[in-house]
Formats: structure tokens, sequence, C-alpha cells
């Protein structure tokens, strides 16, 4: 995993009056958990923006008072309507300690259904886990090159050495379909045999009724 460093200050008062202050003197309330005791502090907006509004996932080096531990963001609460971060989690971990963490899927690779006219579906952009800190990953990478169209890539069909996945087996994470207008196309084709064959019935039996020679009334000897 990536590495980046985050500084934080303790905080003294601990409520909502405090949080509320350190909000409007543009820092958020944070909380990490995990050690041996929960630890309260708070860090610069600026520096939460950049953890929380991102794909990516770290391995944070937090600092507080010049104590030093390894740690994970593990929520981060937001207001409904401006977005702005307004509390943050963290998990404090350890190298021999498994965790949860949820990390994003990467597709790598150009798909061969998609190149023939198929339509990708991505179903999941994050996936759950639990591995060691050695075993864990920036991402979940999916190669979908030989992905053709009907094909489809499961929870079940992943295997990644140390993790443990936690998302339902049978869960479609990506798949190839096929696109609407190939359907329509082909629905049409159909359409258009199925058409030329009745008007091609009618015509035969009409012709049959025509050449058919009419019956002459017999005269009266």
């Amino acid at each position: 995993m990536k590495t980046v460093s985050l500084s934080g200050s303790p905080r003294e008062n601990v409520g909502k009056k405090g949080a509320n202050i350190l909000r409007k003197d543009g820092s958020v309330p944070a909380v990490v958990y995990g050690g041996d005791k929960q630890i309260h502090f708070s860090v610069l907006e600026n520096e939460a923006k950049k953890l929380v509004f991102t794909p990516n996932v770290y391995l944070i080096e937090l600092e507080i008072d010049g104590k030093k531990s390894k740690v994970i963001l593990q929520e981060a609460q937001t207001h409904p309507v401006t977005d702005r971060i307004l509390h943050l989690d963290f998990l404090e971990i350890s190298d021999s300690k498994p965790f949860k963490l949820n990390l994003p899927v990467r597709l790598e690779g150009f798909s061969k259904g998609v190149r023939n006219g198929g339509n990708l579906s991505q179903n999941f952009r994050k996936l759950k886990v639990m591995g060691l800190l050695k075993d864990m990953p920036d991402a979940v990478k999916i190669d979908i090159t030989p992905l053709k169209i009907g094909d489809k890539i499961r929870v079940a069909d992943l295997n990644i050495s140390g993790l443990k996945f936690f998302d339902p087996e049978n869960a479609v994470i990506v798949g190839v379909q096929m696109a609407r207008a190939v359907v329509l196309e082909e629905e049409e084709e159909e359409e258009e045999e199925t058409t030329e064959g009745a008007e091609g019935t009618e015509g035969s039996e009409g012709a049959s009724k025509e050449d058919k020679p009419s019956e002459e009334p017999k005269k009266d000897a």
C-alpha cells in the first residue's frame, strides 16, 4: 500500500461545541481506535480532503504530539448538502494483526467483447477484504482483456494471496453485455426473414389459384 504522512493535534474539548469550533477554524475532528485507548484529535480540513475525496486507499503514518502510529481511514462523515467533512474515524493497525478494508477495484486491459461491440458493466467500485498489512495491495486489479460478450467475473473468481473477500461469492463485479443496437439489429433481421417467408408463401398460393384453369359450364346437348 502507498504510505502518506498526516499530522494531528490533540483535542482538549470533546463534544459538539468543541467540534463546531474546530470546523469553523478549518479543522476536522477525528478519532483513532484499535490501540490501547481511543485518541481524539483534529486534522486540517485541506489535509483531510486528500484522504477522503480520492478513489485510492492509503496506509497513513499519523503523528500526534510526537507519537507515531500506523492507521487507515475507516469512515468519513460528510455534510449531506455541502459534502464538507464533519468527522473522521481511523483504525490503528499492526504488522501482525489482520484488518478489514474497502479496496478499490481497478480494471486493466481492453475487453475483446467491447472490441466486438459489447458494453462493459462494472457493478462494484470497491470490495471489502481482510488481510495482513504485508498482503494488502493498493487495489483489486482485474484483467478484463479475455472477456467476451456474455462473460462475467464474480467475487468467487478472484484469488489474491493473503486476502479474504466478504462480498457474496456469486456477486458479479464486471461483465460484458450485448449492446442494445446489436440486439435490435438481430431482431430486425429475424423479423425481415419471417416477413419474407410469409410473403413468399402467400405469393405461391396466389399463383396456384390464378394458374388453375376455370371449368367451363357444360352445354346442353
